[in-house]
């Protein structure tokens, strides 16, 4: 019988330290209580890091549990229990928006649409439902690179493929709008997908907090932004507030 994986054990002792404590954890803590040189257990969080199991505070250098490991215990959601969850909420925003809205989840290296509510009025319109949008110039997939680290792994994976000229295709760049997009609630995208069209996107969660998808509108950008192509707030907050809401249909913010 082979013998037990020293580092396996070392990395389960970390989860299990992070697990317990109630606040972010800095490095030197995490060592004393497990006996491990700074550069090992460093070497260890940086693994787990990599892989979604720990998330470290760009600021204070502390480590937490990761949305990854979250992620585990939660069952997949279903598309069609996604939909008939954001139906009814979908309807009411295209609704108050009087704009075309979308619900998306990670699907390979793209946001799947998973329901599409076509806008309130008369022009021609195409649906899109099972169309897959790229993660980095959608205003839905921004939400899940902001998020879930499964959608960051497959943009890196897949790169950054230019659709028009606003396009970002520099890293750096990407990463601080998806910094915006934590610190903000929300997500643009001003004609990055395609020319003459942007969108706002806000996160869905589920009962554990975890973003599993994510809720947007869609339009022109004289709707969707000011004359300096910035998104509207008002705009932004009847979308957040629809996420919210899906969220709630998901079980997120209920006591067990």
């Amino acid at each position: 019988m082979p013998g037990r994986v020293q580092s396996v054990e070392r990395a389960a002792a970390i989860l299990q330290v992070l697990a317990s404590e109630a606040q972010p954890t800095p490095l030197h803590h995490l060592a004393s209580a497990l006996g491990l040189a700074k550069g090992t257990a460093h070497g260890l969080l940086q693994t787990l890091k990599d892989v979604g199991f720990v998330d470290q505070d760009e600021e204070s250098g502390l480590y937490a549990v990761g949305v990854g490991l979250l992620q585990l215990a939660a069952p997949a959601l279903d598309h069609n229990e996604l939909r008939s969850r954001a139906i009814n909420w979908a309807d009411a925003l295209a609704s108050r928006t009087h704009l075309a809205v979308h619900v998306g989840t990670l699907e390979g290296a793209g946001v799947v649409v998973v329901h599409h509510v076509f806008r309130p009025d008369s022009r021609p319109q195409t649906l899109v439902t099972g169309t897959s949008f790229p993660l980095h110039a959608s205003a839905l997939g921004k939400v899940l690179l902001a998020h879930d680290p499964r959608a960051m792994r497959a943009a890196m994976a897949s790169g950054l493929e230019s659709h028009t000229y606003r396009t970002v295709v520099d890293w750096p760049a990407l990463q601080r709008q998806l910094a915006d997009v934590r610190d903000v609630g929300w997500a643009a995208d001003v004609e990055e997908r395609e020319p003459g069209v942007a969108a706002l996107a806000a996160p869905v969660r589920d009962r554990s907090g975890y973003v599993v998808a994510a809720i947007g509108v869609e339009g022109a950008p004289d709707e969707l932004c000011d004359a300096r192509s910035r998104p509207l707030v008002s705009v932004a907050g009847h979308v957040t507030d629809a996420a919210r809401a899906v969220s709630r249909e998901l079980g997120h913010g209920r006591r067990p």
